[in-house]
């Protein structure tokens, strides 16, 4: 499954989203896809990802064959869950310290897809501080994709915190990443890597028998 958490004041709607589920719909997985309306505690909206994630898994599926992918405010709430599931994440122009960047976002705001109003609670900064990782563990689950023509966040910032990660620094583009069908090939292959999934259960399955 691809769960996929949109960024600030955004929402399923968001061009990334529309784009990712048609490549999806394309190769016969629709069903594989899930992109949750986030509320606007961050609290709430991580607790609402993981209970996802956790429907998935507990029908059978397996945290190996999950990926999170995440763009913006949601890159960060897909490295919270990913460290927390030691599933596999996806992470488009991050926000990497969202305590200190949303800081200077408390107030009323418009979402960008509707007339909505919404509202950024003074409370919810300290819900971002307290969901920072300070460190990534296993950075091979990890793919990380930064503009460096990002108009909102600093790129060498995400490259740095996300070092030994597999990473995509694409010259120029923007913050949205207008120029993403052209990179989605490249997602799929990271998200959707059957082989490895087998490989891996494979090389599980020796062991539980050598052991036996």
């Amino acid at each position: 499954m691809i769960l996929y958490l949109h960024g600030f004041l955004s929402s399923p709607d968001s061009f990334k989203a529309r784009v990712m589920a048609a490549a999806l719909v394309d190769r016969g997985l629709g069903h594989m896809w899930c992109c949750p309306q986030l509320p606007a505690s961050p609290r709430a909206a991580m607790e609402l990802a993981l209970r996802h994630a956790n429907e998935w898994l507990e029908t059978g599926g397996d945290a190996r064959a999950l990926t999170v992918m995440g763009s913006s405010l949601g890159g960060f709430y897909a490295t919270w869950l990913a460290q927390r599931l030691g599933c596999r994440a996806v992470l488009l122009n991050p926000v990497v310290h969202a305590a200190r960047d949303l800081a200077t976002r408390v107030g009323s705001h418009r979402m960008f897809h509707s007339d909505e109003s919404f509202e950024f609670l003074p409370e919810y900064v300290e819900e971002l501080a307290a969901a920072e990782c300070s460190t990534i563990t296993d950075p091979s689950r990890y793919f990380l994709i930064a503009a460096t023509g990002d108009e909102v966040l600093d790129w060498r910032e995400m490259r740095d915190y996300y070092a030994g990660c597999r990473q995509l620094i694409i010259q120029g583009s923007d913050h949205g990443i207008s120029d993403f069908p052209t990179y989605v090939p490249e997602v799929l292959d990271f998200a959707l890597d059957v082989s490895r999934m087998m490989s891996e259960a494979q090389g599980t399955a020796t062991m539980n028998a050598n052991s036996g």
